[in-house]
């Protein structure tokens, strides 16, 4: 069974062939690349292309044909997103415009001065919220809790290239649970910080919902931890829309009990499926989700 393994695919010649696009043939033309790179997954990927197939045909009823055409789109999406987040990092966000949804769930958090958590998920392009707060003169620290498992090397070339350097901290997961310290420390500076909710990985704790009309499984380390935090949370995602413009989302999570993990991951769940609907080609999991492929 093919399951998330703690890193995401992709190799630094690739953000090197966006860079290079990006700086000598713009932004737009640099997306004509994309459909070489899209019909090459869709014609030799075939496990994800197996997974999400299942995904548009099974959990989104879509039909057999229009199913394909997704696989396709979606990997084409997925292509835009990094080139995006890409070309905002070298300097280039003057380039988008961005469209603010329900941020006043943000200031009032911050208000609070308790610190916040923010949960999103592999949907859209999160990794950009920070230049949207950047237009509100939203100064804030947010730090990511992540494992240390991605592909430090595209890290760490996007560190290089980036003409501003990214205000997010990261937070990682220890064994030892030291991380809860700083979490805590985090909070206290009124600082947030941000899960992402729909991706474990084997041999991890999980909790279990229905998303799309099947159980699936979640990590149960955001839902545990924010549960138990008593500060607000807020659901938050970065949506891409035509024309070079993206859409923040932020949604308060409402009638949460205290330490009820289970209710929270039911909250976050309904709220994410609203989204996926929404925009089913940018939900970019491209495994087995619901374990349910043979």
């Amino acid at each position: 069974m093919n399951k998330w393994k703690g890193k995401s695919k992709g190799t630094v010649l690739g953000y090197r062939i966006f860079v290079w696009c990006i700086r000598n043939i713009g932004i737009r033309s640099s997306y004509g690349v994309l459909y070489f790179v899209a019909a090459y997954y869709s014609l030799f990927q075939k496990k994800s292309n197996q997974y999400i197939l299942y995904y548009f045909q099974k959990r989104l009823n879509y039909g057999y044909w229009k199913s394909k055409a997704s696989i396709f789109k979606s990997y084409f999406t997925f292509g835009k997103v990094l080139i995006d987040k890409t070309a905002i990092s070298a300097g280039l966000r003057e380039k988008y415009t961005y469209e603010f949804d329900g941020i006043e769930n943000l200031r009032n958090l911050l208000a609070a001065k308790k610190g916040g958590v923010l949960i999103s998920a592999h949907i859209g392009n999160f990794e950009i919220a920070e230049h949207f707060f950047a237009d509100i003169d939203f100064d804030c620290q947010i730090n990511l809790v992540t494992t240390d498992q991605e592909v430090t090397v595209i890290k760490e070339y996007l560190e290089r290239v980036a003409v501003k350097k990214s205000n997010i901290k990261f937070i990682y997961v220890k064994e030892d649970m030291s991380h809860i310290f700083d979490i805590n420390q985090a909070l206290s500076n009124n600082e947030l910080i941000c899960f992402t909710g729909d991706r474990y990985f084997e041999g991890s704790k999980y909790l279990e919902a229905e998303l799309l009309g099947k159980s699936a499984k979640f990590p149960a380390g955001p839902f545990l931890i924010a549960s138990r935090l008593g500060v607000p949370v807020v659901y938050v995602y970065v949506m891409k829309e035509d024309n070079l413009h993206y859409h923040l989302y932020a949604r308060v999570a409402q009638n949460i009990k205290n330490r009820d993990s289970q209710g929270l991951l039911q909250s976050y769940v309904r709220n994410l499926e609203t989204m996926v609907k929404k925009y089913p080609l940018q939900w970019f999991n491209y495994f087995d989700f619901w374990d349910d492929v043979d």
